[in-house]
């Protein structure tokens, strides 16, 4: 049996892998809107079409997801950092000036985004101190412009 890698080395070595970013919401029946910066985003299956997300257990979006029916998840573009670290922060006014509509089950979608895919929860896994939560694609739109990218604990490819 391998001992554990120390956790400041497993930081390092997954930063070196470049990932786009996202923001997944949820909206509550009350109207209650959630969301939250994530960027470990997986596509899993084309039949029938499902992703992986994976979240904090200890984050309050982890207690959001655990109790709903769908999600939908923003790609976001290149120019849309400030958004990353507005959902990225735990603060309650995380939506104040941020543009959004809602999709047909009431989740929102944010403006402007590179794409959205409109989520149903199939599952939900333990996985270590993270749950990974499996949303089958029901829906989504393509937008423009180029992605953002998170690496080496920055944004963009220029982190160094």
């Amino acid at each position: 049996m391998n001992p554990a890698i120390d956790p400041a080395l497993f930081r390092q070595l997954m930063g070196r892998f470049a990932t786009g970013v996202t923001v997944v919401t949820v909206g509550s029946p009350g109207g209650k809107l959630s969301g939250i910066t994530v960027n470990s985003l997986s596509s899993v299956s084309l039949d029938p079409p499902l992703v992986s997300i994976c979240i904090d257990r200890e984050a309050d979006m982890h207690a959001t997801l655990t109790g709903a029916t769908g999600f939908v998840i923003n790609i976001l573009r290149s120019d849309q950092e400030s958004v990353s670290r507005r959902f990225a922060d735990d603060r309650p006014d995380r939506f104040d000036g941020v543009g959004y509509g809602l999709s047909t089950d009431g989740h929102p979608i944010l403006e402007g985004v590179l794409a959205h895919l409109d989520c149903t929860v199939q599952a939900s896994i333990p996985a270590g101190d993270h749950s990974v939560f499996l949303g089958r694609v029901v829906g989504g739109a393509p937008g423009e412009g180029s992605p953002l990218l998170f690496y080496r604990g920055g944004y963009g490819l220029d982190c160094t």
